[in-house]
């Protein structure tokens, strides 16, 4: 392989995974840079990353997972950019998985879709809503169209940018790729994260991630 990758990981009070996270991303082949953004935890993220190799860029504040890509994909010197969620742990190996298609010329953006949870975490809303969105949207029908976990060239980014806000982000990707022509491949994997559970955190957490996936869907619509 001649193409370098940048990993880029957003984490937001990760410090049980990170470290594992950012080691599982330094295997996958073409991997020279990996970017941790530690998006203003409070938990010591930021270290742990820094500790097991990777450039962390701090933010002083909690600016939500859109920005913090945007601040880690600008920050990236290589050609290919891998997107990886912070609690994937020793799973994170599987990137190269969706880097594959990128490099075989098949795909200019590819989407990990994660086996089903074994844990019952919430209702599906978010996910029913980033579904049928982006097949209202776009016409494009998609398993995993929440995944954090994918892959594209640099060049693709002008059709992509700017990126949205918050949990919009990977709907926004989604139904800008699709729009714009550029070719998405769903990727299984194996990958695993943890599920949010049914406690009163885990439902803010759904509610605001259904919220900005609304928002999202809603700025798209007028942007046409």
């Amino acid at each position: 392989m001649t193409e370098g990758i940048s990993v880029i990981i957003p984490a937001y009070n990760e410090s049980r995974k990170i470290a594992a996270t950012v080691k599982a991303a330094r295997t996958i082949p073409g991997v020279r840079e990996v970017i941790v953004v530690d998006d203003g935890s409070t938990d010591g993220t930021g270290e742990q990353a820094r500790a097991a190799g990777a450039r962390v860029i701090t933010l002083a504040c909690n600016q939500g997972k859109g920005k913090a890509l945007a601040r880690g994909i600008a920050a990236a010197k290589e050609e290919l950019i891998l997107l990886l969620d912070a609690d994937l742990g020793s799973t994170a190996a599987q990137g190269s998985l969706l880097v594959k298609p990128l490099l075989a010329g098949t795909a200019d953006m590819t989407v990990a879709s994660l086996p089903p949870s074994r844990t019952r975490a919430g209702f599906g809303l978010a996910l029913a809503l980033a579904r049928y969105g982006t097949w209202l949207l776009a016409g494009r029908k998609m398993q995993a169209p929440l995944s954090g976990q994918r892959a594209f060239r640099k060049k693709a980014l002008p059709f992509l940018q700017p990126l949205l806000p918050g949990f919009g982000v990977e709907v926004g990707l989604n139904i800008r790729a699709a729009r714009r022509g550029l070719r998405v491949r769903e990727v299984p994997v194996k990958m695993s994260h943890e599920a949010t559970g049914r406690n009163l955190q885990g439902f803010r957490h759904r509610a605001r991630q259904f919220w900005h996936i609304l928002q999202a869907l809603v700025r798209l619509f007028w942007e046409g």
